[in-house]
């Protein structure tokens, strides 16, 4: 926090209180430098993290949402459930970060398959499966060769 007076970064909290409607607190700070006192009151971030679907409606982040998803395509599969808190945490990262304050379904989407691809592949197909809604075995067919076309360049 700068001191509004001299513009000094450092200084110390003399008093704190929560506001009368209990949405705030309220600090008294004392400027380290000039030693004036000013208030600073803390709020919690109300603008909601969205999520763009394909067909343009917009939708709130959720966090246990997406990782429903991901325990989906890991049923059964040997991946620690904190991989999978660390790749929801990376989603939700990425969307904090976005400067409107929202992401594309498909840009989430895209995130997770990346982290999934390189933590356990049988997961990463069951997701994008589902994910890029696979019309048939064709499609489902092309992502496989893709993977394994992947596993050969890694190889050499």
């Amino acid at each position: 926090m700068k001191c509004p007076y001299c513009g000094f970064s450092q200084d110390k909290v003399v008093d704190s209180r929560e506001s009368k409607e209990a949405d705030s607190i309220r600090r008294r700070r004392e400027c380290e430098r000039c030693s004036r006192r000013f208030t600073t009151y803390e709020r919690i971030d109300e603008i909601p993290y969205m999520v763009v679907k394909k067909d343009g409606r917009r939708e709130r982040f959720d966090r246990h949402k997406v990782l429903s998803g991901l325990l989906r395509a890991c049923e059964k599969r040997p991946v620690a459930s904190s991989k999978l808190e660390t790749i929801v945490d990376a989603a939700e990262s990425f969307l904090v970060d976005s400067p409107e304050r929202e992401r594309t379904t498909r840009e989430i989407g895209e995130l997770l398959m990346s982290h999934l691809k390189g933590l356990d592949t049988v997961a990463y197909i069951r997701f994008a499966s589902v994910y890029r809604d696979f019309k048939d075995v064709r499609e489902f067919k092309e992502e496989l060769e893709g993977l394994l076309e992947g596993h050969k360049a890694k190889k050499k």
